[in-house]
């Protein structure tokens, strides 16, 4: 179980981090869910203090973390 954050972004809709096993969960408003592996905290911070997090996903997560697509709703 995770503690989900809704994020005010026109690509998310919310956010989730684990940091006991470093996994990062991002919710799309597509309804795609995904969870990015081995994601440090001090990045995690800065996704949610970046003012755009469709830009940072873009230049900071993908293609950079092992990842795995866990559903769509």
């Amino acid at each position: 179980m995770v503690d989900w954050l809704p994020l005010d972004s026109s690509v998310f809709t919310a956010t989730a981090y684990v940091p006991a096993t470093r996994t990062l969960y991002l919710r799309f408003h597509s309804g795609e869910l995904y969870c990015y592996f081995d994601f440090p905290p001090q990045q995690y911070r800065a996704f949610l203090a970046s003012d755009s997090k469709g830009q940072y996903f873009s230049k900071n997560i993908r293609n950079r973390f092992r990842y795995r697509h866990v559903r769509a709703s």
